[in-house]
């Protein structure tokens, strides 16, 4: 058996099959770990904190385009003409997601949704609108803000947060949705940060915003009839969750202090 190197006068001799190994190995390493401008530039730009500027970049855009344009004048000026019956009502739940993420209150577009469709059509698309934009913002605050919040969370109550989020994500934040208080995009970028998974978020938040969302629409259907029982009953379900909410938050208040 011939060994791998052989020795001549003292000096290794290796073969050509080693050298050819030992070169593929090192043109391997330099694709890994490039270097150069081009390369330094790549580490800046997907950076955890360029990401997050870009993240805080793209949210002050949405709400100066929605300051601008002022979605809520369909309350007042209606919904165009040329759409109408599904065809709008997919439209407007696509407006819709796109304002929650711009952090239009809910509420408004809950109410706009019953006066435009109705009861029912209303709800179904306040609905839809609410678990889109929950889902683009829950997917921008883990793609972009995650990496960069995750070690800022050094407060009791931000642990307390995170670690409900985390461990039980599922049911709290179907408690933040049933129990009005948190606001709507807090509560998405708080999750994002959280190790929740996108799955039981979508979930809880198409669940738990039944009742609320479905309150809102059936008073912004009922709004011509101040005096008509449904309006009246919407009203009571608009005001008796958010203040069972606030109890609970009260005898709640040790453990989110993590007393």
């Amino acid at each position: 058996m011939l060994d791998a190197t052989t020795r001549s006068g003292g000096t290794a001799t290796v073969t050509p099959r080693t050298a050819a190994t030992e070169l593929a190995v090192a043109t391997a390493a330099g694709r890994v770990a490039p270097t150069g401008f081009a390369a330094r530039t790549t580490r800046v730009l997907l950076s955890p904190w360029s990401r997050l500027s870009l993240l805080v970049a793209l949210l002050a855009a949405a709400a100066t385009a929605v300051l601008m344009f002022q979605p809520q004048e369909l309350l007042t000026d209606g919904w165009p003409p040329q759409l109408g019956g599904a065809a709008a009502a997919i439209a407007y739940a696509v407006a819709y997601g796109v304002c929650t993420v711009a952090f239009v209150p809910r509420p408004l577009l809950n109410l706009a949704a019953g006066a435009l469709f109705g009861s029912q059509l209303g709800l179904a698309a306040a609905l839809a609108g609410t678990v889109l934009g929950a889902g683009i913002s829950f997917c921008l605050g883990r793609a972009l803000g995650q990496e960069a919040l995750r070690p800022l969370l050094r407060g009791k109550w931000l642990k307390a947060a995170d670690g409900q989020l985390s461990r039980h994500g599922f049911r709290s934040m179907l408690a933040v949705r049933l129990f009005p208080g948190v606001p709507f995009a807090a509560a998405n970028y708080c999750a994002a940060v959280s190790r929740m998974g996108l799955l039981p978020f979508l979930l809880a938040t198409g669940l738990g915003s039944i009742p609320n969302t479905a309150a809102y629409v059936v008073a912004g259907a009922r709004a011509s009839t101040p005096t008509s029982p449904a309006f009246l009953i919407a009203l009571a379900c608009i005001a008796l969750p958010g203040l069972a909410g606030v109890v609970v938050a009260w005898r709640k208040r040790h453990r989110l202090r993590g007393d």
